[in-house]
């Protein structure tokens, strides 16, 4: 398995900008949190494999340690903790087939999991006082996000069913953006890039919570019925099983949000796709943080927000730009000169996005942002969001 180190930059602890509200690129420690609920009388079966899940665990680069600890209180709730070298090598795992094989044995014991992802900030006592916070990569300072948490679900349809997806997914009735009292549906951007569908969604409060509501939904539950024949990848939304694997492989999180810190009235939504070659896609996405930042350090950009959003090679940029993307192209995707065009090109997957490698190598900037640009389906806005 190639590791994450080798492709994503060993950056010590920066100073983290106040432009950037999220970031898994900056090099700290990374602390996973699961909690977990056993099925009754199936605690001696969940310790069992865990203990298989461990040991193989042990030899993930960028793994550190892990812990399991049971409820003092009751014996059916269950934490995990892992320590990661950081962000990448973590995601790169969590997010492969590799896990999604590893974790098999549990969901048969397991009625509930909820996992936490927090970089270190802070350490007290022992190796972290002595050695101090650089040569432990902790967190520099801490970052000032707007509330919102930011997910995205990705797909393939079978080619040719194109249009009839569009169609479908347009045209359903909006969900109820109030999920309780403390978290809120705000935004759903959905788009397409040939037979890929990225839907994105901004959440106030808990995103597990908001998830399972939308699921629960009757207009969302008939919009994904009716999808259904047209997916390339099966599923049987009757059986929680295969409706886990699906969308635990449609999971495309977000790995890095910089703001400008300007509203504008002439704000428009874009995305743009950026499949990577082949073990590649970290690379990019951190290559794509930091075309970010510069392009919203730029009082005179377009750009006023960007998410980047990836899973395996698969990366996609969510924008908000003043206007219709149809000036220079440089500055709404982060590209100052030649040099930093030819970086990007060289990472990307010039098949997956019909365009042969001379023309990619050769490509300008307004001919990435052609190839790459995503057709909106539908955005959507909760009253008030």
């Amino acid at each position: 398995m190639t590791t994450t180190s080798d492709r994503v930059s060993k950056a010590s602890v920066q100073q983290a900008s106040q432009r950037v509200s999220q970031s898994v690129f900056d090099g700290s420690r990374l602390r996973v949190v699961l909690l977990v609920d056993v099925y009754d009388g199936a605690q001696q079966q969940f310790l069992e494999a865990y203990e298989s899940l461990c040991s193989q665990v042990a030899s993930v680069p960028g793994h550190v340690s892990d812990q399991l600890c049971q409820s003092i209180e009751n014996p059916s709730q269950w934490l995990i903790t892992s320590e990661w070298e950081s962000a990448p090598p973590f995601l790169t795992w969590v997010n492969s087939e590799e896990h999604v094989r590893m974790v098999q044995p549990l969901h048969s014991c397991v009625r509930d999991t909820r996992s936490l992802r927090f970089h270190i900030v802070r350490e007290t006592g022992g190796p972290a006082v002595q050695s101090g916070p650089e040569e432990r990569r902790l967190q520099a300072a801490p970052r000032i996000g707007d509330g919102l948490i930011r997910h995205a679900l990705t797909f393939t349809v079978k080619p040719g069913s194109e249009e009839t997806v569009a169609r479908i997914l347009s045209g359903y009735t909006s969900p109820e953006p109030r999920v309780d009292d403390t978290t809120r549906l705000c935004r759903t951007s959905l788009f397409m890039h040939g037979n890929r569908v990225v839907r994105a969604i901004e959440v106030r409060g808990d995103l597990l919570a908001a998830l399972r509501h939308v699921a629960r939904q009757p207009e969302v539950r008939a919009v994904e019925e009716a999808i259904n024949p047209y997916l390339e990848q099966d599923r049987d939304l009757d059986d929680p099983e295969s409706a886990r694997l699906f969308f635990t492989r449609a999971a495309l999180p977000a790995v890095h949000h910089v703001t400008s810190g300007e509203e504008s009235p002439e704000a428009v939504r874009h995305a743009l796709y950026y499949p990577a070659r082949e073990g590649r896609g970290m690379q990019l996405a951190e290559l794509l943080a930091r075309q970010d930042e510069a392009a919203a350090d730029d009082p005179r950009g377009p750009v006023l927000r960007s998410t980047i959003f990836q899973r395996d090679d698969i990366v996609m940029r969510l924008v908000d730009v003043r206007g219709p993307l149809d000036g220079d192209a440089g500055p709404v995707l982060g590209l100052t000169d030649g040099a930093a065009t030819a970086e990007l090109t060289a990472l990307l997957d010039g098949e997956a996005l019909g365009v042969d490698g001379p023309a990619l190598r050769d490509s300008t900037p307004a001919h990435l942002l052609a190839v790459s640009r995503m057709d909106l389906v539908t955005d959507r806005r909760a009253p008030g969001a």
